[in-house]
């Protein structure tokens, strides 16, 4: 970690790796977003209608509560342990492929500080990418949950807008945002890390794949514990 984040030897060289990390991490990752904010949306609302059926429950309590799980768990944390999948397992392998190639090696001759290199342009460029992808999927969140009220009959349009509308709290937004931030470098990091100590050929770099998606998963649900409880208490 010392070695990943030391200034980098080039800055032209650094802000264009950062860039393409941006680009290929972070806006390649929208559509999936998108698509799993979309559905998990209308679940939710669906969901919440099916259970709160008691008349002493006030109708826009289904908006609120959409609103609320979004906010609080579904756009950080869920969002995160999805990404974990797929931008951690493509950092891992990546950098593994390197190092079994000795394109690692290489850097390393050449005088190149290659975790610096690998490493930071891809954490850097993931953690200020990620509140983009928690806003992205808390509004398709609210928009799937619409469109259940608008192409079907489990709940009104009217009482679903209200309940997104009431009782908000600003709080729970920059929560989620502080949250995503954290499980944001627990991802690229720890992919960094079992991608840059893989030792052998093919096999091990799957191998690494799947260490970095599982600590990364364990790590950011216990992460999860101790924000909750110092954010929120």
């Amino acid at each position: 970690m010392a070695r990943a984040f030391a200034l980098p030897q080039k800055w032209g060289v650094f802000g264009r790796r950062c860039i393409d990390e941006i680009w290929r991490l972070g806006v390649g990752s929208i559509p999936l977003v998108i698509v799993i904010s979309l559905f998990i949306g209308a679940v939710i609302t669906i969901q919440m209608q099916l259970n709160i059926s008691s008349p002493l429950v006030p109708a826009y309590s289904v908006g609120l509560a959409t609103r609320d799980i979004v906010l609080l768990e579904f756009s950080n944390s869920i969002l995160c342990l999805i990404l974990a999948g797929k931008v951690g397992s493509n950092i891992a392998s990546e950098i593994g492929t390197m190092r079994v190639t000795e394109q690692i090696d290489a850097l390393e001759i050449m005088g190149v500080n290659s975790a610096n290199y690998l490493a930071l342009p891809k954490v850097l460029g993931f953690v200020v990418f990620m509140p983009v992808l928690v806003c992205i999927c808390i509004a398709f969140s609210v928009v799937g949950g619409y469109f259940v009220a608008v192409f079907t009959d489990v709940i009104s349009v009217s009482r679903y807008t209200y309940g997104l509308q009431a009782l908000f709290q600003e709080w729970y937004v920059w929560y989620g945002l502080i949250k995503s931030l954290v499980f944001a470098f627990i991802i690229s990091s720890t992919a960094c890390y079992y991608g840059y100590h893989v030792r052998g050929g093919a096999l091990e770099v799957g191998k690494s794949s799947t260490g970095a998606v599982v600590t990364s998963s364990i790590l950011i649900l216990l992460f999860d514990v101790i924000l909750t409880k110092l954010l929120l208490q």
